[in-house]
C-alpha cells in the first residue's frame, strides 16, 4: 500500500498554524448570472494554449494554411495580448502539432516533442523548445536540436514539473497513430535538464506502467503530489510514481471500465490544496468513453457513446484504501476541460457529447471529426458541496462554436476563463466543425462585484517565506483566503501542472495589511511561476498577479549526463515504422512543401 510520510509532516504544520479540519472546507462562492463574450482570434487555431504574463498567453498549433505568417512562412505559433487582441506571430523551427508543454522554476517554457514535417518547418517529434516570456514583445522561441533536444522522438507525451523545478517528459509514441501501440510507443521517461538518475545517465528511462497501459495512453494524466511522487492516470490504469528511485505503486482502476486518456479523453484536475484539508491530494477525472482501445475505424463511429462519470480519489493510504468515488455528470463528454477557479470551484468547458478524439478515422465522420454533438454549455462542479448538489450551470449561457478536437481553455489572470481552438480536420477547413481562430471570454459573476485588490506582490515567493501585501477589500468583506495558483499549459483536454494552493494568510484588524506565508515545500507547489489571488469571504477573488515561487533560479543542470544524452540520443538515421496513411498522425510530408501565396 502506498504510504505518504511526508503528508504527516505537512499535516502537522497545517495544525499547528491553524488548525486542521477533519471534513472538506466550503468557500463562499457567488451565484448570478454568467457572461459568455466572443472577442478577437488567436491568429493560429488554439491546439495549446498556456498563460504567459498578467497580459499575454502563448498559443501553439500545428503547422497548417492559417491565415497569419512570419518570417515570410505560415506561422503556427502566436502571443496575444488579452487587454488589447493584438496577435503577434512566434517563429518555432519545428511542428508544435503533438507536442506537450512546462514551465521551468525560472519562467521559460519548454515544449516537448512534435510532429513530423507538414508543408514547412522542420521535424519536431524529437524537438525541446525554449520560451521566455517578456514584457516588450521581442522575445521568441529558442530551438536548436543540435544543442538541446529529447532524447528520444515523443508524439503525444505529457509532462510535469517536479519539486526541483525541471521537467518530467513522459510517453508518447515515436510516430502519430490514432491509438498507441507496442509497434509505435515510446515507454519511457526523461528530465529536462538532463539527470544522472537511477544507472540512466542522461538517457531515456523505461517505464511498466507505459507498456501496461496501452493502447490509449497519450497525453497521460500527471499530477506531481505533496509527498514529491507523481499521480499517473491512462487509459484505465492509474499509479503512484517515485521518480527518485523509479518504482511504480498502482492504484485502483478507473472505475467501471471508462477509458480516461486519448483518444477518449477525459478531463482531469488536482483539487485545492488547503490548510483545512492538511494539504491531503485528490484527483478528480471526469468523462472519456468505454469504447475498446482495440476497435478499428470500421468500429468507432462519431456517434459512440461518451461518459458521464466523474470520479474522486484521495490520495494517501486511507483514500486509496476506500477506493474511488463516482459521480454522474449532467451531460456525458470527451474531450473536456476542467478549469480550477480561484475560488476553489471546477468548470467543465469544451467537448463532444458522442465519439472520440481525433479526425479522418472513423465511420459517420461529420466533415472529418470523429466526434459529433458538441457540449456547448459550461457546468461548474463545486467539490466542496454535498453529493449531489456539486454539478450546476446556472446562469451560464451557452456558446455558438462548437470546441471540439483540438479545442483549448485556460484561466486567464482577470478571474475568467478563455476558451480557443477547434479543429478536428487535416488542414485549415470551413466545413462542419470549422478551423476556429474566434475567442470566447467566460466571465463568473464574480467578475461583475467590487473586487479586492492589492499592491506589494514580490517577484519571487520562496518557501516558507512570509511577505506582507496592502489590500482594499469592497465594502462587504470581514476576511480574505489567498489562492497560489499554477494556470498551467493546455492541450487535448489536459492541463499540465494546473494546481491551486491555499496559503496561511493574516489579515490586519483594520483590513488593509495582508500578511502571508509562501508555500511551505517545493512538493506543494513546485518552483515556477505562479499567479496570486486574494478571495473575500463573499467568494470574491482579485485579478492575479504574478511572481515565481522559489527563488527564481533555473533548475538544476548536469552537464555530463546532457552530454551524454547528445551523444546517445539519435537525431536521424533510425528506422521508424511507417506513419498512418489516414487520420490522426496521417498528415506527414517526405519533404519541404513550399508555402502556397496568398
Amino acid at each position: 500500500m502506498y504510504q505518504s510520510p511526508l503528508l504527516l509532516v505537512i499535516s502537522l504544520y497545517a495544525s499547528l498554524v491553524i488548525g486542521r479540519t477533519a471534513t472538506e472546507h466550503r468557500r463562499a462562492v457567488v451565484p448570478g448570472q454568467w457572461s459568455l463574450v466572443q472577442n478577437g482570434t488567436t491568429g493560429v487555431s488554439g491546439l495549446q494554449v498556456a498563460v504567459t504574463s498578467e497580459k499575454t498567453v502563448i498559443v501553439l498549433d500545428k503547422v497548417e494554411h492559417s491565415p497569419l505568417t512570419v518570417d515570410g512562412h505560415i506561422a503556427w505559433v502566436s502571443e496575444v495580448n488579452l487587454d488589447t487582441k493584438e496577435v503577434r506571430a512566434l517563429n518555432p523551427a519545428s511542428n508544435t502539432w503533438c507536442a506537450t508543454g512546462s514551465f521551468l522554476s525560472n519562467g521559460t517554457l519548454v515544449s516537448s516533442g512534435g510532429n513530423p514535417v507538414v508543408i514547412t518547418g522542420s521535424d519536431g517529434l524529437q524537438a525541446l523548445r525554449l520560451f521566455t516570456p517578456c514584457n516588450d514583445g521581442t522575445c521568441d522561441i529558442f530551438e536548436n536540436q543540435d544543442v538541446i533536444r529529447l532524447t528520444s522522438k515523443r508524439w503525444y507525451p505529457a509532462s510535469v514539473r517536479i519539486e526541483d523545478g525541471s521537467v518530467l517528459i513522459f510517453g508518447g509514441s515515436i510516430i502519430g497513430g490514432f491509438v498507441n501501440s507496442e509497434t509505435i510507443s515510446n515507454p519511457t521517461y526523461e528530465f529536462f535538464p538532463s539527470k544522472n538518475i537511477n544507472g540512466f545517465n542522461g538517457v531515456q528511462i523505461p517505464s511498466q506502467f507505459l507498456h501496461d497501459s496501452l493502447n490509449a495512453n497519450h497525453f497521460p494524466i500527471m499530477v506531481y503530489l505533496p509527498d514529491g511522487t507523481i499521480f499517473v492516470a491512462a487509459n484505465q490504469n492509474a499509479m503512484i510514481f517515485n521518480w527518485k528511485t523509479n518504482t511504480e505503486t498502482r492504484l485502483p482502476n478507473i472505475p467501471n471500465g471508462v477509458r480516461i486518456t486519448s483518444p477518449f479523453s477525459a478531463g482531469a484536475t488536482l483539487l485545492p490544496l488547503t490548510p483545512e484539508n492538511g494539504y491531503t491530494p485528490e484527483i478528480l477525472i471526469c468523462g472519456g468513453s468505454q469504447l475498446s482501445d482495440s476497435d478499428g475505424g470500421s468500429v468507432i463511429d462519431s456517434q459512440s457513446p461518451t461518459s458521464d462519470q466523474c470520479s474522486r480519489l484521495v490520495l494517501d493510504a486511507a483514500g486509496i484504501a476506500e477506493g474511488w468515488k463516482v459521480e454522474t455528470m449532467p451531460q456525458a463528454r470527451t474531450m473536456l476541460e476542467l478549469i480550477l477557479l480561484p475560488d476553489g470551484r471546477v468548470v467543465i468547458v469544451n467537448g463532444a457529447q458522442t465519439g472520440v478524439a481525433g479526425y479522418g478515422f472513423g465511420r459517420n465522420q461529420i466533415g472529418s471529426s470523429d466526434a459529433d454533438h458538441p457540449a456547448l454549455t459550461p457546468v461548474v462542479y463545486d467539490p466542496a458541496a454535498p453529493l449531489g448538489q456539486r454539478f450546476s450551470s446556472d446562469g451560464i449561457p451557452t456558446s455558438e462554436i462548437p470546441r471540439m478536437y483540438h479545442s483549448t481553455a485556460t484561466l486567464i489572470p482577470d478571474g475568467g476563463i478563455l476558451l480557443a481552438g477547434s479543429n478536428p480536420n487535416a488542414d485549415v477547413s470551413t466545413v462542419r466543425f470549422q478551423t476556429e481562430y474566434r475567442m470566447e471570454f467566460l466571465s463568473p459573476p464574480y467578475m461583475s462585484l467590487p473586487r479586492p485588490c492589492y499592491a506589494g506582490l514580490p517577484e519571487t515567493v520562496d518557501f516558507g517565506h512570509v511577505f506582507e501585501l496592502s489590500v482594499s477589500l469592497p465594502s462587504t468583506a470581514s476576511n480574505v483566503s489567498v489562492s497560489l495558483m499554477d494556470l498551467g499549459f493546455a492541450t487535448h483536454g489536459i492541463h499540465m501542472d494546473q494546481r491551486m494552493l491555499t496559503l496561511v494568510s493574516s489579515l490586519s484588524s483594520d483590513k488593509k495589511l495582508l500578511t502571508v506565508t509562501g508555500p511551505p515545500t517545493p512538493a506543494l507547489f513546485p518552483p515556477g511561476p505562479a499567479y496570486l489571488f486574494v478571495v473575500t469571504d463573499d467568494g470574491v477573488p482579485s485579478s492575479g498577479h504574478k511572481t515565481l515561487v522559489g527563488t527564481g533560479a533555473a533548475p538544476p543542470s548536469d552537464a555530463n549526463a546532457t552530454a551524454n544524452m547528445m551523444k546517445v540520443s539519435a537525431q536521424s538515421g533510425v528506422d521508424w515504422p511507417s506513419p498512418p496513411t489516414q487520420g490522426e498522425g496521417g498528415d506527414v510530408a517526405t519533404a519541404m512543401i513550399p508555402v502556397e501565396s496568398t
